[in-house]
């Protein structure tokens, strides 16, 4: 019986120590740059295999205007806009995240991979969101799917940057640790998609006219809300050193009209 405990304890130590052990950087980096383009790339191949209008079809039916023609697959054409921004944004982050991580851990690789197992769904999350018709039941659950997806392959980027924050003296940049100038930022980076699809999931539930082509306009407009919500930490960074500056002054200042003084002035 003893002899169990102790190659249990042993068993537990090991599995502990498995998780922290090492892992090429490099790898997990080529690893998921290739996941990404080969989503891209299906994504590309998503909108070109059907999303061209057929000649004949634009002769009779569009009177040989190529434009009212494409105009039909228009909502085609902003989910793949939209899906393709959250696929490079996405990748974006975890190209942030991984430029801050200085050792990455075999749990990281963990994460990351169910990160990318989330990533690959999202030409599916297209593929609903394009087919099934408007202000229908499935057109609301399509657009839920898609912010699963999307809220699952960017909780696991937030995972990996929680996971490294453990042992930020082994893992991380100073930039990125606790106090660091990019810390803040970072923060806010990889919390926005987890919010952001969170709060889109919970808009279809309360909202009857949430609509798909709502949803892809709100994919699109994220990248102005990274670029402001860059500019946003920064001028409150700054508000806050400021501030902070000129209160530090005020007491070196008191300290010096301290000093300046007689020492009966001091005491009356």
């Amino acid at each position: 019986g003893h002899r169990c405990e102790e190659e249990e304890h042993h068993s537990l130590e090991t599995f502990t120590f498995y998780l922290s052990e090492p892992l090429s950087k490099e790898r997990v980096e080529a690893f998921s740059d290739g996941v990404y383009a080969i989503v891209a790339t299906l994504l590309i191949l998503d909108i070109c295999e059907d999303n061209v209008p057929d000649p004949g079809e634009v002769r009779e039916k569009f009177h040989g205007s190529l434009l009212e023609a494409l105009s039909e697959y228009g909502p085609n054409y902003l989910a793949y806009f939209g899906s393709f921004v959250t696929i490079g944004l996405l990748w974006f982050v975890h190209h942030s995240l991984f430029l801050y991580v200085t050792k990455a851990t075999r749990l990281m690789g963990l994460l990351n991979v169910l990160s990318l197992a989330f990533i690959g769904g999202l030409p599916l999350a297209y593929q609903l969101t394009s087919e099934f018709a408007e202000k229908s039941h499935n057109e609301i659950e399509a657009i839920q799917v898609s912010c699963v997806i999307t809220f699952f392959a960017s909780i696991f980027q937030f995972a990996i940057w929680t996971t490294a924050l453990l042992n930020e003296g082994e893992t991380l940049h100073p930039f990125a640790r606790y106090g660091g100038k990019e810390h803040a930022f970072m923060f806010a980076k990889l919390a926005l998609y987890p919010c952001v699809s969170l709060g889109a999931f919970f808009l279809t539930c309360l909202l009857s006219e949430f609509s798909t082509a709502i949803f892809h306009l709100m994919q699109i407009i994220i990248p102005f809300a990274f670029l402001a919500l860059r500019i946003f930490v920064r001028i409150s960074l700054t508000a806050i050193k400021s501030v902070m500056s000129l209160s530090r002054r005020k007491v070196v200042l008191l300290e010096e009209e301290e000093a300046c003084l007689s020492p009966n002035e001091t005491v009356s």
